[in-house]
C-alpha cells in the first residue's frame, strides 16, 4: 500500500500488531448459508410450466409448485399486489426485453425462506447463461428524492404511463423482498445504458429488503434512487458495473453487505464496489441537507485480485457530488484504493464531514485515498483507527477460501500482521 506524500509519522502513531479472525468481528458466513448460490451457471433449474401475463392489475399469488416464465416486461399496476411463495422459481426470457416493474402504488411481496429462496434467473440452460440475459427487477416507490422534481421517470424503455416514481410518503411500503436471488440480469438497452439487477426507486422506511443476492449483473447489482429503506444481508457477486450505487439523496443504513468483484470484470467507464452521488448532477438538488447519506456496518468488499492481475483494479469506493458515507467494522481488499473523491470535496473539512471508515481493515496496492483537488492536509488521516497491510497481498493470502467456486469463504486468515493507524 502506498501512502500520500506527507510522512505518516507526522500525524499518526504506528504500532505493529498481530490479530486473528476472532479479534476482528467477521460474521462470516452464517448469514449466507442455505439460500445463496455462487455457481448459478451449473444449477439445473426446472423448465417453465406457465407463462406470466405482462400486466397484473389484480392481486396475484404465485405458488412454488409451478415454475414460471416471465417473457417481456411485466407490469404490476392499478395498486395490485403480486405475492410470490417461498421456493418459487421464475425463469426470465433471454430473447425478449424482460423485466419486472412494480409501478407506483402497487406492491411486490416476495418472502422466501432460508432453505427455500425465491429465484429469478435466465431461461437459458445451465452453462450457457450470461450477464444481461434479461432486464431486472424495478421497484417504483412513493418516497422522497432530493431533486427539484417531486417525481421522476424510471430509467429504461418502459411504458410512460407506468414509469413514474417518488412523492412525499417517507414511510411507504412498496416491497417486501427477503431470501431472493436475482441471476444474470442487467440487459443492455442501448450502447450507453443497461438495466440493474435490482433498482430501488424512492422506497419508504417501511419497505423491507433483506437476504438478497444479485449475481452476474451486466450493470449495477443494487441501485438506490432516493428513498430511505434500511437493508441487510445483501450480496453482489461478480457484477460488471457497480455493486452498490446510491443517488438522488438516498438515506439509509446497510448491515452485512458483501461485494465480490473480479479484476477482469468491469465496465469500460469504471466500476466500484460502492458508488455514491450526493445528488444527480444533471438534475440538481432541492436542498443540501438531504444529500445521499449511507451508513454501512459489517461490509466485505473484495476484488479477487492477486499479484498477477491487480493492475486491472480501481478504487473500492467512488464518492461524488458531496455524497456522505460512513463505514464501520468492514473489510476492503484487492482494490487500487480505498476511495476516490471528485472535485466537489474542496477541503479536508469537506472530506471529514462526508467520509468515515473506522474499525476496519484494508489491503490496497496504490494510494489509500485519492482526491481531484490538491489539499494541504494529508487525507490519509481519514483512515485512522483502521488496520492495513504494509504491502499488497493477493486474495488467497488474506482470506481462507476465497476462490472456492461453490462456497467461497472470506474469513480473515489467522496470524496475519497488520499496521494500525491511531
Amino acid at each position: 500500500m502506498k501512502l500520500n506524500n506527507t510522512p505518516l509519522f507526522f500525524f499518526c502513531l504506528l504500532s505493529l500488531i498481530t490479530f486473528s479472525q476472532t479479534d476482528f468481528t467477521d460474521h462470516q458466513m452464517k448469514w449466507t448459508k442455505g439460500w445463496t448460490n455462487f455457481a448459478p451457471n451449473t444449477t439445473e433449474y426446472p423448465e417453465h410450466e406457465e407463462v406470466l401475463s405482462n400486466i397484473i392489475n389484480n392481486d396475484v399469488y404465485l405458488s412454488n409448485d409451478v415454475t414460471y416464465l416471465m417473457s417481456g416486461n411485466l407490469y404490476i399496476i392499478n395498486n395490485a399486489t403480486l405475492t410470490i411463495e417461498e421456493g418459487t422459481i421464475i425463469r426470465c426470457d433471454a430473447d425478449n426485453p424482460t423485466s419486472l416493474i412494480v409501478t407506483k402504488g402497487s406492491k411486490l411481496i416476495a418472502s422466501g425462506a432460508k432453505g427455500a429462496p425465491i429465484v429469478f434467473t435466465s431461461n437459458k440452460p445451465q452453462k450457457t447463461r450470461k450477464p444481461g440475459d434479461w432486464g431486472g427487477i424495478i421497484i417504483a416507490g412513493s418516497g422522497v428524492i432530493n431533486s427539484p422534481s417531486v417525481s421522476k421517470t424510471i430509467e429504461g424503455n418502459f411504458l410512460p404511463q407506468h414509469s413514474l416514481y417518488a412523492g412525499t410518503q417517507t414511510d411507504e411500503q412498496t416491497v417486501i423482498l427477503s431470501f431472493v436471488r436475482i441471476e444474470y440480469a442487467g440487459k443492455k438497452i442501448n450502447q450507453s445504458k443497461e438495466l440493474n439487477g435490482l433498482s430501488l426507486y424512492a422506497l419508504g422506511s417501511n419497505s423491507i429488503i433483506n437476504n438478497v443476492m444479485v449475481s452476474y449483473s451486466a450493470d449495477d447489482s443494487f441501485e438506490c434512487y432516493g428513498g430511505q429503506t434500511e437493508m441487510y444481508n445483501l450480496i453482489s457477486y461478480k457484477a460488471k458495473d457497480d455493486d452498490f450505487d446510491f443517488t438522488l439523496g438516498y438515506q439509509g443504513v446497510l448491515y452485512n453487505v458483501m461485494a465480490i468483484r473480479h479484476p477482469y470484470i468491469s465496465d469500460i467507464s469504471g466500476s466500484y464496489a460502492i458508488e455514491i452521488d450526493g445528488y444527480d448532477q444533471s438534475d440538481g438538488f432541492s436542498n443540501t441537507t438531504s444529500l445521499s447519506n449511507i451508513r454501512i456496518k459489517n461490509g466485505t468488499f473484495v476484488n479477487l485480485a492477486d499479484k498477477n492481475n491487480y493492475q486491472h483494479t480501481t478504487s473500492a469506493i467512488s464518492s461524488k457530488n458531496l455524497g456522505r458515507l460512513t463505514i464501520i467494522d468492514s473489510k476492503i481488499s484487492g482494490f487500487a484504493n480505498v476511495a476516490k473523491f471528485d472535485e466537489t470535496y474542496n477541503t479536508y473539512a469537506d472530506l471529514q464531514k462526508h467520509f468515515s471508515f473506522e474499525n476496519g481493515i484494508f489491503n490496497v496496492h496504490s494510494n489509500s485515498l485519492l482526491t481531484k483537488n490538491k489539499l494541504q492536509t494529508s487525507i490519509d488521516k481519514l483512515l485512522k483507527y483502521n488496520m492495513y497491510t504494509n504491502q499488497f497481498r493477493g486474495v488467497k493470502d488474506i482470506f481462507t477460501d476465497p476462490l472456492n467456486e461453490k462456497n467461497p469463504k472470506f474469513t480473515l486468515k489467522e496470524s496475519e500482521s497488520y499496521t494500525v493507524m491511531q
